[in-house]
């Protein structure tokens, strides 16, 4: 499988929006969430934002829970290798739920489906007090487990500063700055896309 797996230093960071703005870089790759939780529909706005192709299947829970306890209320078991995307020609920007150590079952956590399906990770963080802390806690997970980290989008009013310590202390490049969007439009988040890599899918 080619493409990224995007995660995140918390929920609700901003991974929706990102993978809707990488899709937009690469027009040629498809969106998969493979766990959902709680009532929205990520891979919706995914498509809303972006018009590009989207893979609607997976796990799909009801509970804005973690994973792990979402499936138990559900009566289901998620199991992490049975997951896996029908796209086998095109590179896939694939959204992780919660963060990278979030339960999915009783022995298995956000990092081991990143683990299985081998794809560099990029980590959505935000701009605002305490994301050094929880920037470089996901980083060092990430590494721990020789997981390749092509680098880190900081979501939010930009800050010089913080930036700057988790390019030095997590030893890793900020790819891009991304502001919370008002309104958040296909066509902002189209001009903003430009502002990403191109090299992040290859």
């Amino acid at each position: 499988m080619r493409g990224v797996f995007v995660t995140g230093t918390d929920t609700g960071v901003g991974k929706t929006v990102l993978s809707a703005a990488l899709l937009l870089r690469y027009p040629g790759a498809a969106y998969w969430k493979p766990i959902q939780t709680g009532s929205e529909d990520d891979t919706a706005e995914v498509h809303r934002l972006s018009g590009g192709r989207v893979i609607d299947q997976g796990i799909r829970l009801p509970d804005p829970v973690s994973p792990h306890l979402a499936a138990q209320r559900a009566g289901v078991v998620i199991d992490v290798d049975a997951l896996q995307s029908r796209e086998s020609n095109r590179a896939v920007i694939v959204e992780g739920a919660g963060g990278a150590l979030v339960p999915v079952n009783e022995s298995q956590v956000m990092a081991d489906l990143m683990e299985k399906l081998g794809l560099s990770i990029v980590v959505a963080a935000r701009t605002t007090l305490g994301t050094i802390n929880h920037t470089l806690l996901t980083i060092e997970v990430l590494r721990a487990r020789s997981l390749k980290i092509a680098g880190v989008v900081m979501i939010g009013d930009r800050s010089s500063d913080n930036r700057a310590a988790i390019e030095h202390y997590g030893n890793v490049s900020v790819l891009a700055e991304m502001p919370h969007f008002d309104p958040l439009t296909p066509e902002c988040l189209q001009a903003w896309s430009e502002s990403l890599p191109r090299d992040l899918i290859t």
